[in-house]
């Protein structure tokens, strides 16, 4: 069952990962992430941001400390829990991942694979049902006349609106985006930024987001978490914070100012 707005869907308590011996990619992270937040994950390349966001499906599992999503000990789900929990979180890369020789259409269809049985060979082999959904949230992202048309023949920023519909066939009840925008123009990027926060409001999905446009994280995210070498360094609403004070999380050395470390309220 979705939270219920303001309820915490995603827990980290003292959560640690280490990749051998020497590489520590999250250091004694403790967070919440309440329902219909739209929280954006701020940091130097390298510091945490994608690591904490693969522990929240399960593409990585903590050294230490625990992680607790919609309810599931994600460190020791396995099995059929596991891909439960994965079909209730969506995710969207920096890297479309769509398959350019397929229409548009299918490759959103593909996002319901996981409630299906048996492989899918062409967009007919879809329950009529799925391929009207589809279709409907690509009319939601503004691209129902592509649905045809090959996915490698589209724009960037065309490509990440499909990637976005693709993870809403999931239904999913939080959406995690991993620098969705990093390979688009500034007009593509806020158009998917936008696209993303009226989402959230629509469907009351909580949302985590990679950025390292500081401006884009001022202007649709709710909350920041400044991460930097694994650790959260800065935690704190949206409104109220200063440009120079996000910006200072890409300093490489010194403190990051006020505001201090304070959970969103």
């Amino acid at each position: 069952m979705s939270g219920q707005p303001g309820e915490p869907v995603v827990r980290f308590d003292g959560v640690s990962k280490r990749f051998g011996p020497d590489i520590l990619g999250l250091d004694d992270v403790s967070l919440d992430v309440r329902a219909g937040e739209v929280v954006v994950l701020l940091g130097l390349s390298g510091s945490g941001k994608s690591t904490l966001l693969r522990h929240v499906d399960g593409l990585q599992r903590p050294s230490a400390g625990t992680v607790s999503v919609l309810g599931t000990d994600v460190g020791t789900a396995a099995g059929g829990e596991l891909r439960r929990l994965r079909r209730r979180v969506g995710f969207v890369f920096q890297q479309f991942h769509l398959i350019g020789s397929l229409s548009v259409l299918e490759n959103v269809c593909t996002g319901a694979l996981g409630g299906l049985r048996g492989p899918r060979l062409g967009l007919i082999s879809y329950p009529r049902q799925v391929r009207r959904e589809a279709l409907g949230h690509l009319e939601r992202v503004g691209l129902g006349d592509r649905a045809f048309q090959r996915a490698d023949t589209l724009s960037g920023g065309q490509q990440q609106r499909v990637a976005v519909a693709r993870a809403l066939m999931q239904q999913p009840e939080i959406l995690l985006a991993d620098e969705p925008v990093a390979s688009l123009d500034p007009e593509s990027s806020a158009q998917i930024m936008r696209l993303i926060h009226e989402i959230s409001v629509e469907r009351q999905l909580t949302v985590l987001c990679s950025l390292h446009q500081v401006d884009l994280a001022l202007s649709w995210g709710d909350r920041v978490i400044g991460l930097r070498a694994g650790r959260v360094v800065m935690d704190t609403p949206v409104l109220g914070l200063s440009r120079e004070q996000a910006m200072a999380l890409y300093t490489k050395l010194g403190a990051v100012p006020a505001p201090p470390l304070a959970a969103a309220v």
